[in-house]
């Protein structure tokens, strides 16, 4: 029997399932927050910052359709890698801000477990939002 992904990146990031419908919800709104800007508010890479950029943004709701390691799945663990960016692999080659370091020092008691498990909360709660709206 095969272990689900998202169940084996809950578990290594410590989460328990019964929270990941709700932290889909959480990752929308954070998703408006932080990337409706450059990606679009229906997350097509349309957003109202892309005049202004010399690269566009991608179409996040094709991230499983794209992926070439495992077509038609969603790269989860790929995707929390590019949006914490903090474990060396820098987005889309350096043009998407990368939010680790930005949702640590909002976490509250910074530097502590606690935040740094806030921080992980708020990385894999946008990956689940990502992941709900795929095509």
């Amino acid at each position: 029997m095969q272990i689900p992904k998202l169940l084996v990146t809950a578990i290594a990031l410590g989460f328990p399932m019964s929270a990941m419908a709700q932290d889909a919800d959480i990752g929308r709104n954070m998703y408006m927050q932080y990337c409706a800007t450059c990606h679009g508010v229906d997350a097509i890479g349309d957003g109202p910052l892309t005049e202004l950029m010399m690269e566009k943004p991608g179409d996040l709701t094709q991230l499983s359709a794209e992926n070439e390691a495992e077509p038609g799945e969603f790269p989860m663990l790929h995707i929390i890698h590019v949006i914490d960016g903090r474990t060396g692999i820098r987005a889309h080659g350096g043009s998407m801000p990368t939010y680790g370091e930005v949702f640590m020092s909002e976490a509250a008691g910074h530097g502590t477990t606690g935040s740094v498990l806030e921080t992980r909360g708020r990385i894999l709660s946008l990956a689940l939002y990502l992941e709900s709206i795929q095509n």
